[in-house]
């Protein structure tokens, strides 16, 4: 899929690649099909020219968009290994993983090194960080354009000539090969980062592909709005223009109504700001990386989308299943349904309940670790009669009550009834004498959709908590629920560190 959006983006080159929007939502082009190339040409070229050869390592900290996708190009063409850098994972976490990765130089643009250095003070109130780039150990280059106190730039104007992929020189064509490594959990002492070969990175692409049937070519030419890695490849590889979605709600909201985008991609916290600004779908809607509710969907269905899909996808495995809106709704079962596997994609429960995976798309180990054939996800699960993925949980957010195990996947659906914006379980000590037992109380935290009434709320919430039986909270308090990561996940610590105060009655 990349080498075939390397040769697509040269067929068309005058034709919209990237877009953006202006405030009013008009939309903008970022870069044509034939800037793209030529970005990509001028990446390669001042890598090579910097020495770096097949099986390198390089640290990427590049804001998504054209620039990160034209260095992640050049990465691919020569054979490099790409380290992503996530500026929420904090400083002292940062350094530990690329410690590990030990990258031979580190390509990074103005706005993240300002988080490294002079911005730092502004960019720690959105939760961002990075360590002095400088002191990782590895040369930086800036990409992009460069302000005063970054590190010297990349040379784009480097010859060319020798390059792989230029001329008639072939890329680097090794399937086996790493191509990205991404870091997802671990501590400072002990940092764990996915590795996809060049082989399984192809073929989540392929998937992707097939699953958002990017090749039907009734709608090739039709923009469609997402801005991950794995919607802009096989969308521009199609040939349709990718607009990234604006970050204020509002904006977000009439850049939708002027694009009118035959597919979106968004996450479930994208979502949710974008309806409670008034937004209208059109199309499929595709959604994933959090928790997407069978409300959430019916309410982007409701907002004019044709479909709806939740996603069940992890940076091991992407995508691993799949569901719409409609067969999502209709499931009246215990647990968190998220489809079928898709093609290719072997699921299982293993002896204790975790759900595993394999297929062509699979990590091929995580770094400085053997390979395993299975992914374990650590999500608790069951496949029904239909051989579809039900979750019940997060492992390691099992709730001891009465030494009972309580899994909160298992019933949190059933909290996202009308007029609930999301909702969550969540344990806290139980006492003085019951928390050296390790004994919790059970708290749903529920964020209600704006202009929600909490007495009406409750009387909604009345139903689905009778009927959780030994598992019913303890607490049922109504709150904003906070989020963390890239993807603005439920911060489940911080959530219960919430109930806990609100439960004392401190703020």
């Amino acid at each position: 899929m990349l080498d075939r959006l390397d040769h697509a983006l040269r067929a068309r080159p005058e034709r919209a690649a990237v877009l953006t929007a202006t405030r009013t939502g008009a939309t903008r082009v970022r870069a044509t099909r034939g800037e793209l190339a030529e970005l990509t040409d001028a990446f390669a070229a001042g890598l090579h020219a910097r020495g770096l050869r097949a099986g390198d390592t390089v640290g990427v900290a590049v804001r998504p968009g054209a620039r990160a996708l034209a260095v992640m190009l050049a990465l691919w063409r020569l054979g490099l290994r790409g380290a992503v850098l996530d500026p929420g994972a904090g400083p002292d976490v940062l350094r530990a993983r690329l410690a590990l990765a030990e990258p031979s130089l580190v390509l990074a643009d103005a706005a993240a090194q300002a988080v490294a250095g002079w911005a730092r003070p502004l960019a720690r109130r959105a939760r961002l960080a990075l360590p002095d780039l400088a002191s990782l150990g590895a040369p930086v280059a800036t990409v992009g354009r460069r302000l005063p106190g970054c590190a010297p730039a990349l040379d784009l104007g480097a010859a060319r000539s020798g390059v792989p992929g230029q001329g008639r020189r072939p890329a680097y064509g090794d399937s086996d090969a790493d191509a990205v490594i991404v870091f997802t959990s671990g501590t400072t002492s002990r940092p764990r980062a996915v590795v996809h070969t060049r082989a399984s990175l192809a073929a989540g692409m392929a998937s992707v592909s097939a699953l958002f049937g990017a090749a039907d070519p009734a709608g090739a030419g039709d923009p469609v709005l997402g801005g991950t890695f794995f919607v802009l490849v096989p969308s521009l590889a199609h040939g349709a223009p990718v607009a990234l979605p604006a970050r204020s709600p509002a904006v977000l909201a009439r850049q939708l109504r002027r694009l009118r985008p035959r597919d979106t991609y968004l996450t479930p916290p994208q979502l949710r700001d974008a309806l409670g600004a008034g937004a209208r779908f059109r199309g499929r809607v595709w959604t994933g990386s959090a928790p997407a509710s069978a409300e959430l969907l019916s309410r982007v269905r409701g907002a004019g989308a044709e479909e709806a899909w939740g996603v069940y996808a992890l940076t091991e495995l992407f995508p691993a299943a799949a569901v719409e809106a409609r067969e999502k709704a209709a499931y009246e079962g215990p647990g968190d349904l998220v489809g079928a596997p898709l093609p290719g994609v072997t699921a299982k429960p293993d002896g204790d309940g975790q759900l595993l995976l394999a297929g062509a798309a699979a990590r091929h180990r995580y770094l400085g670790e053997e390979p395993e054939p299975w992914v374990r996800t650590g999500d608790r699960a069951r496949l029904d009669g239909a051989g579809r993925i039900v979750l019940e949980g997060r492992s390691k957010d099992m709730v001891l009550r009465r030494a009972e195990n309580i899994y909160p996947g298992l019933y949190e659906p059933a909290l996202h009834v009308p007029g609930v914006e999301l909702a969550v379980l969540v344990g806290i000590p139980a006492g003085r004498g019951a928390e050296s037992a390790g004994d919790e109380r059970l708290v749903a935290l529920v964020q209600p959709q704006p202009g929600a009434a909490e007495p009406g709320l409750r009387a909604a919430l009345a139903g689905p908590l009778g009927r959780m039986g030994s598992a019913r909270p303890d607490a049922v308090l109504f709150a904003r629920i906070p989020l963390a990561g890239r993807s603005r996940k439920p911060d489940r610590a911080a959530a219960a560190a919430l109930a806990a105060a609100r439960l004392r009655g401190t703020r």
